[in-house]
């Protein structure tokens, strides 16, 4: 029913919509895929006669109720790909992203249900993101910033906001990771640098990457 480059546009505002809940602009949307506001213009009036956005001037963009479900389905397919690449051929949760986002573009239905009972049926990929399921509903979890929390408070990383490789790497290197018990050990008044425990091992981070970190309180 889409082509590759409608899929990238339904996934894109889709992502877009979960920060505002406002119309998207056709200069958000340019920016978030890389290209020109007149090829966005362009790309809303196909995909508005597909059903799947509502463009209303000055107002913005919104995914209809099909929209969103036929985003939520393409990320289904990117999630569980990325689980399979991790799990069963032992990339590097920094080394998913770029192979998932051909992967996510097969169009069997059949392929994607035998993937997934393979898998063990995940709710989560290797960055903590929830992946929805077949009908494209999504299990959101109650998450908050590393860096809302207090001294001597303790948490669980769920998920990773930037899941830039860079960052990927540098949590690689502090041996940070999904399901990490994380103690707040300090905080420093200047800066709101964090001291944290994790393993009976402490780490210094910035703000920045307590920023970064999403965590269930315990």
């Amino acid at each position: 029913m889409f082509t590759l480059s409608e899929e990238n546009y339904l996934k894109a505002i889709y992502h877009l919509e979960e920060i505002s809940k406002k119309g998207i602009s056709t200069n958000s949307i340019a920016k978030k895929l890389d290209t020109k506001a007149s090829s966005v213009t362009d790309m809303i009036k196909k995909l508005s006669e597909k059903k799947v956005v509502i463009y209303k001037k000055y107002q913005g963009v919104n995914l209809t109720t099909f929209g969103k479900k036929s985003a939520a389905i393409i990320i289904r397919k990117h999630r569980l790909w990325e689980v399979f690449l991790c799990q069963k051929l032992n990339f590097a949760w920094d080394e998913v992203h770029e192979i998932a986002e051909q992967l996510e573009h097969i169009k069997s239905e059949a392929l994607v249900d035998k993937l997934d009972q393979f898998l063990g049926f995940p709710t989560i990929d290797p960055h903590g993101d929830p992946i929805p399921d077949k009908d494209g509903k999504i299990t959101k979890r109650k998450k908050v910033k590393l860096a809302t929390l207090r001294e001597g408070e303790q948490s669980v990383l769920l998920s990773i906001k930037d899941s830039s490789d860079d960052f990927l790497r540098y949590l690689d290197k502090k041996e940070i990771a999904i399901g990490s018990l994380i103690k707040v050990t300090s905080i420093e008044p200047f800066d709101r640098s964090m001291l944290i425990e994790i393993d009976n091992k402490e780490i210094l981070i910035t703000e920045e990457v307590a920023n970064n970190l999403l965590v269930k309180e315990l």
